[in-house]
């Protein structure tokens, strides 16, 4: 029989709602019935294509002695991490503050019957496996809990209590600093310390894309001509490519590999990583001409709208496992893949199995994840349509359906980027667009997320604000559409009213108003994105207004960005603008329309364009126009003189 569950929309929900255990959704009566029958309070943060969440689900929460334990003591609360990110956020900064580390998912959080949390894990086998807390099962440790709470363990509740006291109070700046163009230069050295100079990346293993911290070297390299930032961002890419995080067959690219090689990853793709790789990948051709970026940049863009759309709009996640397994869907073994070459005529198959990583023994669990160790021969276009054949016999992975206003804002960016160079993929991302503020943006409310033909529930965080702004600034770059700036004008005012005080913004607002991280960790900062957006609209409307608000911002974060820039490289990049400010190009729209590859191609990183009725190209600064040319290539020299 079905719990509480099957009446929600959340995909990761309904993966539950066949479990024993008596699932609530978030709710005050869930909570309510908890404290009027001093039951302990269970809550279980995850999403739909995490593999470990499978893991728990299957091993505690469809085991029966689990579950018993659960419905007779506890109250249980499940949280989709991708719906509510503001619930998820304060229960990370609850296991950071009771373990000193960082949490993740599936997050494990214990409360009082009056909700207040005391314990924090991540995924809790069914067993003990030590003599310590840490090492202990989810039966012995669920049995441990209720006991205490039913006989009122006094040091428990006055743990609690403790606990609440630490995250109710705010930390605030030690001291501001003056905001430095040096700042870039401490952010070098630190991504030098961190950079692996074999395999691309700025750690060890496992191995994040880290997209912000590359396109921040991409911005240093324009600006100063630096070859370390070059080869690094150089070296990660074309490494990054090679096959196994990224999708050599399907395209697209994997959350995070385990091993320092970019091999082995985790096979869930999310819409997050795809829509900063596809902008970063089109940066990276823009500005070095290498021609296999652009043809990343392609199919990532390609995939998405192939495996991951519908009706214009982005699903935001498609799952690691498959066919009982963990990259099941993924891989090959060698026989599959020498038959399938041997009958369509390719006499050299076991030289190009060689090639492509495939072997006997396999590079992940006695099957091969297809890889090039060099440069992809012009053969593999032919094989890659035999490989797509013979997954197409395979299960697909689940596709988590939700759609994303943050998610898909940011894929919307990147193909308005992609579409200077290909006009093909603005067209898409105009339609993309629409379609977003069509389904997400109804009666003067914007909304977080919803599934297609549902009406949305949650309304927007800050992250929904900033990429939307982001990315209608970026629409009203290469179509010149006064509709995009208004939008973005409405959503950056709003943002400040909902979420801004003195320079601190936080993600959310009502229930849970908890600060706004503004670290690039899993995908860049709302806050620093937030930035951009202020000084793009502060640009483009002469209003200094918003520039000043984004100063504030820079202020209040500048002691920690001066000392560890390394956190914040977008933060960085907006700083390094603030300090030279932004280059305005006037045109005609035409010129806009047929030299978009052309004006991407400028060396200043930080430039705005705006249609006027001159045919030729004026060069503006932030209060006045200062040089006229009418040759394109002349603008790179009339900036360059500007800037000393």
């Amino acid at each position: 029989m079905s719990n509480r569950l099957a009446n929600e929309d959340s995909p990761y929900l309904q993966q539950h709602k066949e479990n024993p255990v008596d699932w609530w959704p978030w709710c005050d009566e869930a909570f309510s019935k908890a404290e009027k029958e001093n039951k302990a309070i269970f809550i279980s943060i995850g999403y739909s294509s995490c593999h470990w969440c499978h893991v728990m689900e299957e091993t505690v929460f469809e085991n029966k002695e689990c579950a018993e334990i659960l419905n007779e003591n506890f109250i249980c609360i499940k949280v989709d991490r991708e719906e509510r990110p503001d619930i998820d956020k304060y229960y990370q900064e609850v296991h950071m503050l009771l373990n000193r580390r960082a949490g993740g998912w599936p997050t494990s959080i214990f409360c009082t019957p009056q909700n207040k949390p005391f314990f924090a894990g991540t995924y809790i086998p069914p067993q003990s496996h030590s003599g310590s807390i840490e090492g202990m099962g989810f039966i012995e440790l669920t049995r441990l809990i209720a006991k205490k709470v039913k006989e009122m363990d006094t040091k428990l509740f006055e743990n609690a209590d403790e606990i609440e006291g630490f995250l109710q109070h705010t930390e605030h700046p030690k001291e501001a600093t003056v905001l430095k163009e040096d700042f870039y230069k401490n952010f070098l050295l630190q991504a030098k310390n961190n950079y692996d100079t074999r395999n691309g990346g700025f750690s060890n293993k496992p191995k994040f894309p880290h997209t912000a911290t590359l396109n921040a070297l991409m911005v240093i390299q324009r600006l100063y001509d630096d070859v370390s930032a070059k080869a690094m961002v150089e070296n990660t890419l074309s490494n990054m490519m090679k096959g196994g995080m990224y999708d050599l067959v399907d395209g697209g690219f994997c959350r995070y590999s385990v091993d320092e090689k970019w091999l082995v990853p985790h096979f869930e793709k999310m819409l997050y990583d795809n829509a900063l790789l596809c902008g970063t990948y089109t940066q990276a051709y823009i500005i070095n001409n290498d021609e296999k970026y652009l043809t990343t940049a392609k199919e990532i863009a390609n995939f998405w709208y192939n495996f991951m759309s519908e009706d214009e709009l982005f699903y935001s996640a498609s799952d690691a496992d498959s066919d009982g397994g963990e990259g099941n869907y993924f891989v090959y073994s060698y026989e599959e893949v020498y038959t399938t070459l041997i009958e369509n005529g390719y006499d050299n198959a076991k030289e190009m199995c060689e090639q492509m990583s495939v072997t006997h023994y396999g590079n992940f669990e006695g099957k091969s994840i297809i890889r090039f160790e060099n440069e992809i021969p012009q053969w593999y276009t032919n094989i890659k349509a035999l490989l797509q054949k013979i997954r197409q016999k395979r299960t697909y992975p689940f596709i988590d359906k939700k759609v994303q206003t943050s998610w898909s804002a940011m894929m919307i960016h990147a193909l308005f980027q992609l579409g200077a160079v290909d006009n093909s993929y603005k067209e898409k991302a105009i339609k993309s667009l629409d379609k977003l503020l069509e389904t997400l943006f109804i009666d003067g409310t914007l909304y977080h997320t919803t599934l297609i033909g549902k009406k949305p529930k949650v309304e927007a965080f800050l992250e929904d604000y900033a990429f939307l702004s982001q990315a209608l600034l970026t629409a009203f770059k290469y179509t010149q559409e006064e509709l995009y700036l208004i939008h973005a004008q409405r959503f950056i005012n709003k943002a400040l009213e909902k979420f801004y005080k003195e320079g601190l913004w936080n993600f959310s607002s009502g229930e849970f108003a908890i600060k706004a991280e503004i670290s690039d960790t899993t995908y860049t900062s709302s806050v620093s994105i937030m930035i951009d957006a202020l000084l793009t609209i502060s640009t483009l409307l002469e209003d200094e207004k918003y520039k000043h608000f984004a100063f504030k911002t820079m202020e209040y974060n500048s002691y920690e960005l001066g000392r560890k820039p390394i956190y914040y490289p977008y933060m960085l990049t907006q700083a390094l603008r603030y300090v030279k400010e932004d280059r305005i190009i006037k045109t005609s729209e035409q010129n806009i329309n047929s030299h978009a590859y052309a004006l991407t191609k400028i060396k200043y990183p930080f430039i705005e364009l705006k249609k006027s009725e001159d045919d030729g190209f004026m060069i503006c600064g932030n209060t006045s126009c200062f040089a006229h040319t009418h040759e394109l290539n002349h603008i790179d020299t009339l900036i360059e003189k500007s800037l000393h």
